[in-house]
């Protein structure tokens, strides 16, 4: 199965491999670099739109260069407090070429507020990598790894969320 996914980095490629190998054989993951087309730190609904952006701008750039594939996919991380309090979650959008479109939601970590506009400003990985020393957390295991003291890492949340996005793709029947 031949996979799009819009981005480049070897975290979220690895969690979403982790995923979809759960469910299929012969999984074949691309990255590419894609826009988003929201901010560099998605807030609130934008978590969603950038997801489902890069989905569409991935078909458009598979179209143009003439790259054939069975899924397109993106994960988009933001902070949200539409629960009430600040928390960062990651995003999964899944969609096979005939357009069935499937979503799906990490579970979240929360985010001091003191930190909230700062982050807004910049992005969370930036904060992130000051707090944490500059370890680079972006590309590697993530801040998230940090916090749970090795517990839990970008790639554990990458491969949750796309296995919630898969419910509804490997059920399509209870949806059509």
């Amino acid at each position: 199965m031949k996979i799009l996914m819009g981005t480049r980095n070897p975290g979220k490629i690895e969690g979403a491999k982790q995923a979809f190998e759960k469910y299929f054989d012969n999984i074949e993951i691309e990255g590419i670099s894609v826009s988003s087309d929201v901010g560099d730190q998605p807030v609130n609904e934008e978590i969603f739109q950038g997801a489902k952006n890069r989905v569409k701008n991935l078909k458009e750039y598979a179209k143009d260069n003439k790259i054939k594939a069975d899924l397109y996919i993106s994960s988009e991380a933001g902070i949200t407090n539409l629960l009430g309090d600040w928390i960062n979650i990651n995003a999964a959008v899944i969609e096979d070429k005939e357009g069935f479109q499937s979503v799906g939601i990490s579970q979240g970590f929360p985010i001091p507020d003191k930190y909230i506009e700062e982050i807004k400003k910049t992005e969370l990985g930036k904060v992130m990598d000051r707090i944490f020393e500059g370890k680079k957390l972006g590309n590697g295991k993530g801040g998230i790894n940090f916090l749970t003291k090795g517990e839990i890492s970008r790639i554990d949340l990458t491969r949750n969320t796309f296995i919630m996005a898969l419910t509804k793709y490997i059920n399509k029947d209870i949806w059509r």
